[in-house]
């Protein structure tokens, strides 16, 4: 059983029937038949909405790549709200302060614990940065001050589609001395019964994979290949 047959068996809920209810559109319609739609998370403390160019990128990444019918829309779904318990992929990013309520705590950690993937992404790229800070002090309150571990290379999300033999790509924010002026040779994650519900990175990818998508061509190595490897990994681990 895949991540998403999972999430669908275990919480009882329709994937994509909410999507139908928010559009008129044919692809919302549809979206029960689609393997992947791009879920970003809203949260009251913060900013959340960054990047916003990035996850057409992942999207056109997706179709080019690999054979999975991907809904070509971003949605964007408040944590607090039930609803996003039935994506297959969720991503929440920003700069400033993480400080969850009670609804966004409930269901950030019932949906990682129900076997839901959330990638985190710190536009900062600063370990000491506010994001960072509050959003891991956010998880150790929830599941524990040492549930939050450092990826090793030979993980399997830097395989399950091609191959990151060094571990995490750096992006040019971190090669430029942006931030904190270090390369973060390593992600961090949650792990449930085995399994990688959160990601967490300091390297910026949002804004790596943020620029308008006719720029691509001129990518020496298409730097969101990375991006694939998360959703074929949240999809299928």
């Amino acid at each position: 059983m895949n991540r998403a047959q999972f999430l669908r068996r275990g919480l009882g809920l329709l994937a994509g029937a909410w999507l139908a209810s928010r559009s008129g559109t044919p692809a919302a319609a549809n979206a029960a038949s689609y393997d992947f739609w791009f879920t970003r998370l809203k949260y009251d403390s913060g900013d959340w909405d960054v990047d916003e160019r990035m996850p057409s990128n992942l999207i056109t990444s997706l179709i080019d790549y690999t054979g999975l019918r991907v809904d070509p829309k971003e949605h964007v779904v408040e944590l607090a709200d039930p609803k996003m318990l039935s994506a297959p992929f969720c991503y929440l990013a920003g700069h400033k302060l993480v400080e969850f309520n009670p609804a966004e705590r409930r269901n950030f950690e019932r949906y990682v614990r129900n076997g839901g993937f959330v990638f985190v992404d710190d536009c900062n790229h600063d370990i000491d940065g506010l994001f960072a800070k509050s959003f891991e002090s956010q998880m150790a309150s929830i599941f524990g001050p040492r549930a939050l571990a450092k990826l090793p290379n030979r993980h399997p999300i830097y395989s399950s589609f091609f191959r990151f033999p060094d571990g995490p790509p750096a992006t040019s924010f971190e090669l430029n001395g942006w931030g904190d002026d270090l390369v973060h040779d390593y992600l961090k994650g949650i792990s449930i019964d085995g399994r990688l519900g959160v990601l967490y990175s300091n390297k910026d990818y949002g804004c790596e994979w943020d620029y308008d998508w006719r720029n691509k061509r001129f990518l020496a190595e298409d730097n969101t290949k990375f991006a694939v490897n998360i959703v074929v990994y949240a999809l299928t681990a």
